[in-house]
This record gives C-alpha cells, structure tokens and sequence, in this order.
C-alpha cells in the first residue's frame, strides 16, 4: 500500500483564452471509472454548444485507470497533456474536462498543448487538494506515568493523535501512518517498560485540512 498520494477532496473550475477562444476546466474527485464516465457525459450536456469537450482521468491507488480523449482536436494535443498535468501533480482519483469554445483563431499544435494544459491547471488551482494518508488507528492504554512519555513520543515523531481520556488510566486514540508504526510502537513499549496496551484497530485512509483531522 502507498503511504500517501495527493486527491482531489473538492473539486473546482478555471477558465483561460487564448485567442479568443475560451478553455474552461471543470475538476471532480471519483472512485470508479464510472463515476468518471458519468461526470463525462454530464459535462458534455452542460457544455452542448462548445466545439471540444476533452477529457483525462485517473484512479486507483497507483493509477492503474488512465483514459483521455481529444475529442476531435488533432491528436494528443488535449487529453494527453491533460492527463500529464494530473500525473504531474500527483493526483490520484479525479477526472478532468476542458471545455473549448472556439474563438476563430488556430492556436497550432503547440498552442493547443499550452492551452489545454493552462486551462487544467487553472482548474487544480481552484480545487480543493489534499494529501491522502494511509494510517493505523491505534488506542493505548497506559497510567499516569506513562502519558507524558506517549505525549513526547507522539510530538516527536509527529504522529496525530485524535482522543485522550482520563479515569483512573489514561486512552489514547493515535493515527500513525504505515511507515512509522514498528518504530512508534517499539519506543512505545520500550518508554512504558511493556505497561502500555496497544491495540490496532485497522488501517484507516485520512487527511489534514486547516489543522483538522479528516477521514476519508
């Protein structure tokens, strides 16, 4: 499993012209190439009138599902250089469409490249992006004089923690992504002498957003 790839947690629009002619960029997060099918064919409705509806989608932890289309301007001046910008950026899970109105101006090949691959990052720009975290969830037990030495591990390491509770022992609900969990735990068990209950309670994809934990 990845440890983290970039997604599209909200999606967005740009718009650019060059020429004339105007690029508009419609953005969404999806799960399944029918989702992005689907949200193809909307936009495609949307946009009747327009001379070009392009597409590029990706999806799958790592990308398995590649598609795009140029949807009549000459080949691999649409959809390709849309596509790169996507896997350029990283961004797993989103499909893309620009929308051309023609302005009356060719733009040639190199023109439409830019064009395309302007208006799409035009469109990321006014996403909503996030970087995608594959965890653990942990909860660990412990007494009062364990919990300062599981609050320096966890600064330490960076590791966020969702919940403490205090009775007579102390909870604490931990996310620690996949690549720090044997040493997180190690210098856990070694910072309680053994006292500490870890229990893992399965992997869990989530995200941070103005400091806030998201699960995704």
């Amino acid at each position: 499993m990845i440890d983290s790839f970039r997604i599209v947690y909200q999606g967005g629009t740009g718009e650019i012209i060059e020429k004339k002619s105007r690029f508009i960029a419609t953005v969404v997060p999806v799960n399944t190439e029918e989702e992005a099918i689907t949200f193809i064919e909307q936009t495609k409705k949307k946009y009747y009138d327009a001379n070009h509806n392009c597409f590029a989608y990706v999806i799958g932890d790592n990308n398995e599902i590649q598609r795009c289309s140029d949807d009549g301007e000459p080949v691999r001046t649409a959809g390709r250089p849309m596509l790169d910008v996507l896997l350029g950026e990283g961004i797993h899970n989103a499909a893309l469409v620009v929308t051309r109105y023609f302005g009356g101006t060719l733009l040639g090949t190199g023109g439409l490249v830019r064009a395309y691959q302007g208006a799409a990052k035009e469109g990321l720009n006014n996403s909503v992006i996030l970087e995608k975290l594959n965890g653990i969830k942990l909860q660990i037990t412990t007494d009062y004089n364990g919990i300062g030495k599981l609050q320096y591990i966890t600064s330490q390491m960076e590791i966020t923690t969702l919940d403490t509770e205090y009775t007579d022992i102390v909870v604490m609900t931990n996310l620690v992504p996949i690549e720090l969990y044997e040493q997180f735990e190690k210098k856990v068990v070694e910072a309680t002498n053994g006292k500490a209950v870890i229990i893992n309670s399965g992997n869990v994809s989530y995200a941070i957003m103005n400091h806030s934990v998201l699960i995704l």
